[in-house]
């Protein structure tokens, strides 16, 4: 019973979230965390990695709008340590003036730089990616298979990036789900795989 009313109160949270960005829209900013959902209860990440996650953030956002001003759209999410880079910007140069500084920063252990050059995206786009996002948590929380709080979900122009420590079976599972939510135009998967034996040793599921 509790595991019912906890999945029905993170399925009323995202449809609030949805409703919101349908209705408000979303503000847009220079740089800033793109359109994605982590839950902390039940994170595979230890409470010291979520940390170090939040800190790089705060940091790139900084160093980043220091690197390029106002030229371009830029939304960082770091997880276990990995940058991942979405958005636009208004160079090659600047793409990669951002992915350097970004790989300067401490504890950072990688980046994934998905920068296009092009114009910024409109708010409207922006506003469909959170819907996506929210229909893409929503199909995990409705899987009985999937612990829905162990992916990082981040959508930038239609196309969805995963993150998370999952095994292989999770993995294939939260992607061929994500490929089936009406919109979405190309996953990508960044996890981080762990056997049945290292996801024993953290105390999860094997499910």
């Amino acid at each position: 019973m509790k595991q019912v009313q906890t999945l029905s109160l993170l399925r009323h949270a995202l449809l609030a979230a949805l409703a919101a960005a349908t209705l408000g829209g979303c503000a847009a900013f220079l740089v800033g965390g793109a359109v994605g959902t982590a839950m902390v209860a039940s994170d595979r990440r230890t409470s010291g990695t979520q940390l170090e996650d939040e800190a790089i953030e705060l940091k790139a956002v900084n160093r980043v709008r220091e690197a390029v001003g106002d030229r371009g759209h830029v939304n960082v999410v770091s997880y276990s340590r990995t940058v991942l880079l979405t958005g636009e910007v208004a160079s090659e140069a600047d793409r990669t003036a951002i992915e350097q500084t970004v790989a300067k920063i401490e504890n950072v252990r990688g980046t994934v730089n998905e920068l296009v050059v092009m114009g910024a995206s409109s708010i409207t786009a922006r506003s469909n990616d959170t819907i996506l996002t929210s229909k893409v948590k929503a199909s995990y929380i409705d899987a009985k298979d999937l612990h829905a709080n162990s992916i990082k979900v981040v959508t930038e122009r239609a196309t969805v990036y995963l993150m998370g420590r999952l095994t292989e079976r999770e993995a294939t599972r939260a992607s061929d789900l994500a490929r089936g939510v009406s919109g979405v135009q190309k996953v990508v998967r960044l996890f981080e795989i762990l056997t049945d034996a290292e996801l024993a040793a953290l105390g999860g599921s094997k499910s």
